[in-house]
């Protein structure tokens, strides 16, 4: 069994992460980092503590209606994304560990699109 790093938990949540195959499991936000487990394999579960993580960044659609995923960039280990079931409620959790100016809106389809065409035109 799995020990968590939080000692407070703020939020338990059905989530789903994006680390390879997507596995479905237990989000868990608590006072010392983020979580997430596994239901399936005990083994497969991840923690980033509050004091890695670098970035949020949340795909936003529809003007803030719809978030269907969002992703913890952390200072060394690169970038995990996850859904959760309510999406909204669990970035509300982890604006109070995360300082809101490192919560970020991912590029939209055009602005990936837009940027990449500038790049391929753009004198050097």
């Amino acid at each position: 069994m799995v020990q968590s790093i939080n000692t407070k938990v703020d939020l338990v949540i059905d989530g789903t992460s994006y680390l390879g195959m997507s596995d479905y499991g237990k989000i868990m936000i608590g006072d010392k980092g983020f979580e997430f487990f596994n239901d399936r394999d005990a083994k497969k579960f991840i923690q980033i503590p509050w004091e890695e993580v670098d970035q949020i960044i949340a795909s936003v659609m529809f003007k803030g209606k719809w978030i269907p995923r969002f992703a913890v960039k952390t200072k060394r280990n690169g970038t995990y994304s996850f859904s959760s079931k309510d999406p909204k409620k669990t970035l509300r959790a982890i604006r109070e560990y995360v300082d809101p100016s490192h919560m970020v809106r991912s590029l939209s389809f055009t602005q990936v699109i837009t940027r990449g065409l500038r790049g391929k035109f753009q004198r050097k």
